[in-house]
C-alpha cells in the first residue's frame, strides 16, 4: 500500500502478476509494435448481398455463417493481392502461395490465440464452417499445436459481435498483415427511388507492416474486399 492510499484511506489495489501465458502476450505485443512500422488503413462495406446469402444458405439448412462467409471473402481476396499474405524474416519477404489463415480466438482469463487454418483456400463454405469450428474447440480444450499457433501467413481478429466498428488490430510477426472485423452500424439513407432504407455497414482495419507493404497496395486490398463482399456471389 502507498503512504497516497493510506492518507486518503482508499483500499489497496488488486494486485495481479503478469505471468504465464499473459505474460508472454505482454512479451509478444510489445515485441512487435518494437520491431515492425505497423499502419492501419480503415475502411467499411455493406453487407446486403452477404447478409442476402447467408438467408439463402440458414434456408437450405446450412450452419456457414456471416463469419463464415466473410472469411470466404478474405481468402478470395489475399488470392489476388499476395503481398498481403506474406511473412518478413530475416530481411526476406515470403509471399505465400497456400493461405494459412490466423484466426483471433479469445479464452478465458482475458487471454488469446491466433492458430492459423491450413491451406484455406482450399475450402468452401461447409469445409471452412467446420475447419473453424474445430480450431476453436482445440483452442478452448488447449489442444494446439506449436504448428498451429505459429503456422499463420495472415490473421483475422473478429470484434464483429461487439459496438467497435474500427480498432488498429497488432501484428503478429512475421506476418506483415492482419485484418480486424468489426461492429455492424445501421443507417438510414437514400434508396435508389429516394425512399429511406436501412442499410448494414461493417467496420475492416487493416493493420499491415510498412516495411514489406507500402500504403497503396494496402489501400487496394481492402477495396477489392469491400467490393468482393457487396458484390457476395458464393
Amino acid at each position: 500500500m502507498t503512504q497516497l492510499e493510506n492518507l486518503s484511506g482508499a483500499p489497496a489495489p488488486e494486485r495481479v502478476p503478469l505471468k504465464g501465458m499473459r505474460k508472454m502476450i505482454a512479451a509478444k505485443m510489445l515485441e512487435s509494435l518494437q520491431t515492425t512500422a505497423q499502419l492501419t488503413h480503415h475502411a467499411e462495406c455493406r453487407l446486403d448481398a452477404l447478409k442476402a446469402r447467408r438467408a439463402e444458405l440458414k434456408a437450405a439448412g446450412s450452419a456457414v455463417s456471416v463469419q463464415d462467409l466473410v472469411l470466404l471473402k478474405v481468402i478470395e481476396t489475399l488470392k489476388a493481392h499476395p503481398g498481403l499474405n506474406a511473412t518478413l524474416a530475416d530481411e526476406v519477404i515470403e509471399r505465400h502461395a497456400a493461405v494459412h489463415l490466423g484466426l483471433a480466438i479469445p479464452l478465458p482469463g482475458d487471454l488469446l490465440v491466433a492458430p492459423a487454418l491450413f491451406n484455406a483456400e482450399q475450402l468452401d463454405g461447409e469445409g471452412l464452417c467446420l475447419a473453424r469450428k474445430t480450431l476453436v474447440d482445440k483452442a478452448q480444450a488447449g489442444k494446439l499445436s506449436v504448428k498451429e499457433l505459429t503456422g499463420a501467413t495472415f490473421t483475422v481478429s473478429n470484434l464483429g459481435l461487439s459496438r467497435v466498428h474500427h480498432f488498429t488490430p497488432i501484428l503478429n510477426p512475421p506476418q506483415v498483415a492482419i485484418l480486424g472485423v468489426g461492429g455492424i452500424q445501421r443507417r438510414l439513407q437514400l434508396g435508389p427511388s429516394g425512399e429511406l432504407m436501412e442499410v448494414e455497414w461493417m467496420g475492416l482495419s487493416l493493420t499491415f507492416d510498412h516495411r514489406a507493404v507500402n500504403g497503396s497496395p494496402a489501400a487496394e486490398f481492402l477495396d477489392d474486399l469491400c467490393r468482393r463482399i457487396e458484390e457476395h456471389a458464393a
